[in-house]
């Protein structure tokens, strides 16, 4: 063979050479690029890892221990239902906030829950049709809800929510245990200072809007313009309504009780609903500074949930804009899952008053630090020592000093080879003079 024809092999084996490296190159920054793809979570969803997972799983597991002390039924509903008892008398806010899927055995639409104070609502309304519920109710829960959209701008479309719900009773004393109930679980916490509590009562809207005779849709452009603190352009809206100025005065005086009640018409003033209402805002307000000398304010333009009734309260943790929980009073007009008419279902069943208040724990988290715990690494050289010596004594002593650590709360690790050692040991669990020792690393 010639030497250009050497040398032509050659170009070719170098070419060949070269492509198969860009070759090689592209399929790893391909695999790259799955590896991350991989990894991409959607807005609004997050992976907890080690310490955050620890916390928020030592949050559900004090919290519903708290609830459970105080005489609430711990219950678990299901993560997904058919849309018929999950979305049977939800609005259309939660309609829009809820996943919708296809069960693969009966063919049948399924939600994948949003909020579960709706699916509490179910379950005491089959359990009184029943007669197993009490005359007054008391549950409490902790799981995730799957949304959606995010609770404002980063909010989580996955919190962990927990909460607790009385049904059957229509007095402020109810309304009062739950606020006491809150104030339990943020006070074991340590976080009372950290916690600002905001009060409304939705029944006075309701009731000028029943004197007005206001349509649904001017009713909701109040509640939009009332949602966003819009006065000027609330106004103007309310100049054009029958007792506009009533509407418009409760977002000017809705924080100062005594001040709303020299604004209000006289109409509105001497209606017997309005000023129970007003009578109940005060009796919390006082309560709660009487008993808890907590921050709390009054915003009787915050109406809560669409199914709210009566008094609603938000809890704030700083100065967050997102409210950590949400609470107040509805009727629990009740229906059954197994029907799938649940309009003729709550026909027929009285309406249970209930009252009940929702937590998102995931938001708890940064105000919490858990205790260190030691962690521990058992000697693999001394343990293949003991194996190799075939020393029984050493061994189950071993086994006994391991599980003692761990009663006292330490995390150790027995390893599987000379390489398996986890990142942050703290302590050694090595052998000298025939006793296992636990030594700082």
């Amino acid at each position: 063979m010639s030497v250009a024809s050497k040398q032509g092999l050659l170009v070719s084996d170098s070419s060949t050479t070269s492509n198969n490296a860009q070759r090689q190159s592209s399929d790893k920054l391909s695999h790259v690029a799955d590896i991350d793809n991989i990894w991409l979570l959607p807005d609004g969803v997050s992976d907890l890892l080690s310490e955050e997972a620890q916390k928020q799983e030592w949050l559900r597991y004090k919290l519903t221990r708290l609830l459970v002390s105080r005489g609430y039924e711990l219950i678990c509903p299901p993560m997904i239902e058919f849309t018929e008892s999950l979305l049977g008398n939800a609005s259309e806010d939660l309609k829009r906030q809820t996943f919708k899927i296809i069960d693969q055995l009966s063919g049948r639409l399924m939600g994948v829950r949003a909020d579960i104070t709706p699916q509490i609502l179910r379950i005491d309304a089959h359990l009184n049709k029943m007669g197993k519920a009490n005359k007054i109710a008391r549950y409490c829960y902790a799981g995730h809800v799957i949304r959606t959209l995010p609770d404002g701008l980063f909010g989580s479309r996955t919190p962990l929510q927990l909460g607790a719900e009385i049904f059957g009773s229509d007095s402020l004393d109810a309304d009062i245990e739950l606020i006491d109930v809150l104030y339990c679980l943020i006070n074991n916490l340590n976080l009372k200072k950290h916690l600002h509590i905001d009060i409304g009562h939705v029944a006075i809207f309701a009731r000028l809007k029943e004197l007005a005779g206001l349509s649904e849709n001017d009713a909701s452009v109040l509640m939009n313009l009332y949602a966003n603190k819009a006065l000027p352009e609330l106004k103007q809206v309310c100049a054009e309504l029958p007792m506009g100025n009533d509407f418009y005065q409760l977002a000017v005086y809705g924080h100062d009780m005594n001040a709303l009640k020299q604004a209000l018409s006289q109409t509105a003033t001497q209606d017997k609903a309005i000023i129970k209402a007003v009578q109940e805002v005060q009796a919390m307000v006082a309560h709660i500074k009487s008993t808890y000398q907590s921050n709390v304010s009054v915003d009787i333009t915050e109406l809560g949930y669409h199914y709210h009734t009566g008094i609603v309260f938000n809890a704030y943790f700083e100065n967050e804009s997102q409210a950590v929980v949400r609470g107040g009073r509805f009727n629990g007009e009740g229906f059954d899952a197994a029907s799938q008419a649940s309009t003729a279902i709550a026909e027929e069943l009285p309406s249970r008053s209930a009252t009940g208040f929702s937590l998102e724990v995931t938001r708890l988290q940064r105000f919490i630090s858990l205790n260190e715990s030691k962690l521990v690494l058992v000697s693999f050289a001394d343990m293949q020592g003991v194996r190799s010596d075939d020393n029984e004594k050493l061994a189950k002593d071993l086994t006994t000093k391991i599980a003692e650590l761990r009663d006292l709360g330490h995390r150790v690790v027995r390893p599987l080879s000379s390489e398996d050692a986890p990142n942050n040991v703290t302590h050694k669990l090595i052998l000298e003079d025939g006793e296992w020792v636990l030594r700082a690393v």
